[in-house]
């Protein structure tokens, strides 16, 4: 019993709900079929609900709409709807017959400064002349145009001048950028004319003081006033006084240098020059050489240079010495204990070396050359034996020629390779 009443009452309220959506629906199309009927009737913006309603009511759309405050309220709004329509319209209508009467006058080309009393005879045949409804709007309208027209035309005549006005601008700009690089162009020429003026007269200069500055002693001071006199000094008028003091002190610079070169020249040939010859001894065999009495008048700057020379090549020498201490393989970490146990290694490794120049440029000093043995003997002593050959450096076989020696109580010594 209670399952048929659950199925009676969905159907009860099925139904229901299909009719209200009917009811709803044939409301709808009865408010469609009256909006119809109103257009069908061509209302008047001015048709009042009274006159609609005796006219159409026995229309059955009409009575199709049963409550009459329903019509009324479907035909109020149909009426809003149709009066916007036209004012929109009557708007539109308005804005055409405006722009075409403003074309009509653009047609024609007129001046602003004729009066419409002498332009409305050329126009009133146009269609566009009386689509206008009366003559005062044609005439209001006929000076918007002639304002609009002025508007235009001092539009026209502002945006000319811009233009021109950036036209000029650009050029003024393009003429300085022009007379800018011309000028920076004059300027490096000038500077370049200047720069070889100047070149020329260091050239100039330059030669001037090689025909007349020959001493290395010369003052900047004495040798001025000589160069003075020598109408080539006008040729280096360009250089300021500092600059040709420098160039002199260049120019003192390269004769001291090259006088130097020449005695130290002269030095190396005398062969009687041993470390510890003294200045005293060396200077009486070479005063007489061109090179030596060049150099300087001074005895005591030929003694200083002769004794900056000396300890130059002594210098060298020990240099030298060292080098070939190190190229000597009889020479070994084992040497010093060898030495130790017996003087003669060392009297062996002296035989060795007195084959050699460099071990003969020390003969005068054998004391110094002695502890220079020693000192590098006792230094591959602290070292201790070299490091075996890595297996990624592999003894090679050395393709130079090796010699012996033979000393008495001694195997067969190889020395060097």
């Amino acid at each position: 019993m209670s399952a048929c009443l659950q199925v009676f009452e969905q159907y009860v309220k099925t139904r229901a709900e299909e009719e209200r959506k009917e009811k709803k629906n044939k409301l709808m199309q009865a408010k469609e079929e009256f909006r119809t009927m109103m257009e069908e009737a061509k209302l008047s913006n001015r048709t009042t609900f009274s006159e609609f309603a005796s006219k159409h009511g026995r229309d059955q759309r009409f009575k199709a709409i049963e409550k009459m405050k329903d019509r009324e309220a479907i035909f109020t709004e149909f009426m809003t709807a149709l009066r916007k329509k036209e004012k929109e319209d009557s708007k539109s209508r308005g804005e055409k017959v405006k722009q075409d009467f403003f074309e009509l006058l653009a047609d024609h080309h007129l001046d602003g400064q004729l009066r419409w009393s002498k332009v409305k005879d050329r126009l009133e045949s146009d269609h566009r002349y009386k689509a206008v409804e009366s003559s005062g709007m044609r005439e209001e309208l006929f000076k918007q145009f002639v304002e609009k027209q002025a508007k235009n035309l001092d539009s026209e005549k502002e945006k000319e001048l811009e233009r021109q006005a950036r036209i000029e601008a650009s050029l003024r700009e393009r003429e300085r950028e022009v007379q800018k690089a011309r000028s920076e162009q004059t300027k490096e020429i000038d500077r370049e004319r200047e720069q070889h003026k100047r070149e020329e007269a260091v050239q100039h200069f330059r030669a001037l003081m090689s025909d007349m500055v020959r001493s290395s002693d010369a003052s900047w001071s004495d040798t001025r006033r000589n160069l003075r006199k020598d109408h080539r000094w006008e040729s280096a008028s360009l250089l300021e006084r500092e600059e040709k003091e420098k160039l002199f002190n260049e120019h003192i610079e390269a004769l001291t240098k090259k006088k130097k070169e020449h005695f130290r020249q002269l030095l190396d040939e005398t062969t009687s020059i041993t470390l510890t010859t003294t200045w005293k001894e060396v200077k009486k065999t070479i005063k007489e050489d061109p090179r030596c009495i060049k150099f300087s008048s001074s005895d005591r700057k030929k003694q200083r240079e002769f004794e900056d020379y000396i300890k130059d090549k002594y210098i060298t020498a020990k240099a030298d010495f060292r080098t070939l201490l190190k190229e000597t393989k009889f020479i070994t970490y084992r040497s010093r204990k060898l030495i130790q146990e017996s003087d003669q290694h060392l009297k062996d490794i002296e035989k060795v070396l007195q084959n050699d120049k460099r071990y003969l440029v020390l003969e005068c000093v054998p004391e110094e050359r002695r502890k220079l043995i020693m000192s590098y003997i006792e230094d591959l002593d602290r070292r201790g034996p070299p490091p075996p050959p890595t297996a990624s450096e592999p003894t090679r076989r050395s393709t130079k020629p090796r010699w012996v020696l033979v000393l008495p109580g001694y195997r067969v010594i190889l020395i060097g390779q």
